[in-house]
């Protein structure tokens, strides 16, 4: 029987895409050939990604709008640096929610002024900075919709005159927003999308050739839109099994149906954890992340009772990060309600036995 997986990445696919997947390895469109052994610029590739692309703008409602899909190596951690490589001419705003945020504004120190608009760096980054300004004359604003690590969400972004740019790794496709509000919008396809060797990048074309700098073909944007995301060879398996979770999400209904289903997931396990006199959560309630729900035990010498009891329910990677603690819930897409439900009862179970 499957594990409940709320591991925090690589993430939790929903079983028939693993089931298509694993059969493409073997067999790839019937052609007695694997997916991972078919040429990349084939006819059955090509398909693949051009799908993948058009799915991705197509669930956020980007299409015919300016937007392009690519699908790029290195992760959110290499846009860190081609976000910056392309886009800092001179000074770029950045708000500071996290360990991710934390490491994007390293990488941009590189390549100009960086000016840190707000930080909850003081507390731990337990919340959401909510009084800031973002500069007129900034190239662009930067921020992190979802913070992993702590817990924390975006509730709402701030109007700019500048470009805004935001990594969605961990939360990308989980639930509505205006989409058109974001200039580039970049994501690690292993936190709610697909396996880890790719990354998403959304971006409007209009804002790039702005700096005079000399960049690298592969760290520049322009050139894997005017390649199709086919400058070098892509990550064949990976792109595909995301256009497999893409397809898999728009059959489901959309983004504004997992968001009602991530809405009850989420309401589910924080009222647990609220009503549970053992637990709290460790971040203010009105920044908690709907996808990675942080808590800990109040009395720390229950740990390894309650460690025992969620492992021997079938739970898979409840521990929370290294530089945390804890426990971390990451309740991305594909992990159904019912394993939820199988973690709030376990958490009762340990009360009652008290």
């Amino acid at each position: 029987m499957k594990k409940h997986n709320f591991s925090a990445g690589p993430c939790i696919l929903p079983q028939e895409v693993l089931q298509k997947a694993s059969e493409a390895i073997l067999n790839f469109n019937n052609d007695d050939l694997s997916l991972i052994e078919i040429s990349h610029r084939s006819k059955s590739f090509v398909a693949v990604i051009e799908k993948a692309r058009s799915l991705a703008l197509e669930l956020l409602g980007l299409e015919n709008k300016g937007y392009k899909a690519l699908f790029l190596h290195g992760g959110a951690s290499m846009e860190f640096l081609m976000v910056a490589y392309n886009l800092l001419d001179k000074k770029a705003a950045y708000l500071n929610t996290g360990t991710w945020s934390d490491k994007a504004i390293k990488e941009a120190k590189a390549f100009g002024e960086i000016i840190e608009v707000a930080s909850s760096k003081d507390k731990g980054y337990n919340y959401i900075p909510k009084e800031y300004v973002v500069p007129k004359d900034a190239d662009y604003f930067h921020c992190t919709s979802n913070n992993t690590v702590a817990g924390t969400q975006m509730k709402s972004f701030p109007e700019t005159a500048v470009p805004l740019v935001c990594d969605m790794s961990s939360d990308i496709f989980s639930r509505q927003l205006d989409f058109e509000k974001f200039d580039l919008i970049y994501a690690g396809a292993q936190k709610n999308m697909g396996p880890a060797g790719t990354t998403l990048v959304i971006v409007k074309e209009n804002i790039l050739g702005k700096v005079e700098r000399h960049i690298p073909s592969m760290l520049n944007y322009q050139t894997h839109i005017d390649k199709d995301s086919m400058f070098n060879t892509p990550a064949v398996f990976p792109v595909y099994v995301s256009m497999l979770t893409l397809q898999w999400l728009k059959d489901l209904g959309g983004i504004s149906f997992i968001e009602e289903v991530n809405n009850k997931k989420a309401a589910l396990l924080y009222a647990e954890i609220d009503r549970n006199s053992l637990f709290e959560g460790i971040v203010a309630k009105e920044d908690r992340s709907t996808m990675n729900a942080t808590f800990i035990l109040k009395d720390k010498s229950l740990t390894e009772k309650f460690d025992k009891m969620w492992a021997a329910a079938g739970i898979n990677g409840l521990n929370g990060h290294r530089s945390v603690g804890g426990y971390r819930a990451s309740m991305y897409n594909a992990l159904p309600l019912y394993s939820v439900q199988v973690l709030v009862d376990v958490m009762q179970k340990l009360e009652s036995q008290l």
